[in-house]
């Protein structure tokens, strides 16, 4: 672990220039790839509702083709919502991997980090696919994919602000708000290890967030505007100096949001 340590101070410097922009560019071709495909779905949504794949109406039982149509929309999504939040540590990653390069240690691409950590909001994907699916066959989303029930919607709402609050979330959020003291923890060996590190952040960063992410069923899961500001406030979390702040800021704006739906349906 000292061998590892020694060098980190410079971590943020070590990556060539040329490195960098190389890996920012991929990093930033493959969220605008994802939006670009978002922002294709949601046009045709707004076009033609009843031609657009992502647009089932209540009385239409899925098909397994829908289901998978569901689980590629929200993989695409959460890459393209995730992958700007994540760009800071795979740049750390690539940086202390150019480091053991530099003194001749075994080294691995930054990708597979990446690629680790993906994987993980993968899951997460097919989770909220079921979950979508269980809630259309109960017939409490709209065809646009917003949630028909203010008790639901309360629920999620109240749901995610009171989560703000939790030892859980500020145990996730501080986790992918420090990665090097993670790497310098959890440090694993080749190929394997980085994609086992990218999971680990993963499944972090899915536990900080995973309860945003449940307000897009009632926010409208293709509603681009939310989805972007959900981003926002993703990266907000884990870059701003003061985030317990932000976080009680927000958990107070959900329930009271929810409270509000609930009073009122």
């Amino acid at each position: 672990m000292s061998t590892l340590a020694a060098p980190t101070a410079l971590a943020t410097t070590s990556l060539p220039s040329r490195d960098r922009l190389l890996l920012t560019a991929a990093m930033a071709l493959i969220s605008l790839l994802s939006w670009a495909y978002l922002a294709h779905d949601a046009g045709r949504m707004a076009a033609a509702p009843a031609a657009c794949p992502m647009c089932l109406p209540k009385t239409h039982a899925w098909t397994s083709a829908d289901v998978g149509l569901m689980f590629l929309m929200w993989t695409v999504m959460m890459v393209g919502m995730m992958t700007p939040s994540v760009a800071p540590t795979v740049l750390l990653f690539a940086s202390l991997q150019q480091q053991r390069r530099a003194a001749d240690r075994p080294h691995t691409p930054a990708a597979l980090f990446l690629l680790g950590y993906l994987l993980i909001w993968t899951l997460f994907s097919l989770a909220a696919t079921l979950a979508q699916w269980g809630l259309h066959a109960a017939a409490l989303l709209s065809p646009t994919m917003v949630s028909t029930s203010p008790l639901l919607g309360g629920v999620i709402l109240i749901a995610a602000g009171v989560f703000q609050f939790t030892p859980l979330k500020n145990a996730c959020l501080a986790h992918c708000r420090t990665p090097m003291n993670v790497f310098l923890s959890g440090w694993r060996e080749g190929r394997t290890g980085a994609l086992v590190m990218g999971l680990r952040h993963g499944a972090s960063c899915t536990g900080c967030c995973a309860m945003l992410m449940a307000l897009l069923f009632v926010l409208g899961v293709m509603n681009l505007l939310w989805v972007a500001a959900l981003t926002l406030l993703v990266m907000l979390e884990k870059l701003c100096p003061a985030p317990r702040l932000l976080t009680r800021l927000t958990a107070l704006l959900f329930v009271g949001w929810g409270m509000f739906l609930l009073i009122h349906r």
